[in-house]
């Protein structure tokens, strides 16, 4: 007695012939790299095969890479604010390069000077008057 073939949906007929299984032997090595990839991408294996074949973008190490250039770039333009706003610097009285004032000494004689001369917060200088 041979069993019977069991019928499939003329739906599911459709669904296999516009989606063909695709099948090779790989070695073991060429595998796990599939796994890591698969596991790494949260893809699936017609996924990493949609990517080698460029017909979908590889997003997880892409999405990283701008991540990465976003931070970096976000960072030097903050660092370049925060050095136009902050950073105190003065020309040598013999070159008249530019000097940053730094060192504790430096800073130490800005603060006496400012000290010195009555320096104070415009706001109140405002109320002085």
């Amino acid at each position: 007695m041979t069993k019977a073939a069991k019928r499939k949906a003329p739906s599911r007929i459709k669904y296999e012939q516009s989606h063909p299984t695709v099948s090779c032997r790989v070695s073991r090595e060429i595998y796990d790299v599939l796994q890591k990839t698969k596991e790494a991408e949260g893809k699936s294996f017609a996924d990493v095969l949609k990517v080698g074949l460029r017909m979908i973008e590889a997003t997880g190490n892409r999405e990283r890479e701008i991540a990465r250039l976003g931070f970096v770039e976000g960072h030097k333009q903050g660092y370049a604010e925060a050095q136009r706003l902050y950073k105190v610097t003065y020309p040598c009285s013999i070159c008249s390069k530019t000097i940053e004032v730094t060192s504790e000494k430096a800073k130490q004689a800005a603060s006496q000077y400012m000290v010195e001369h009555n320096w104070g917060h415009s706001a109140c200088r405002e109320r002085e008057r």
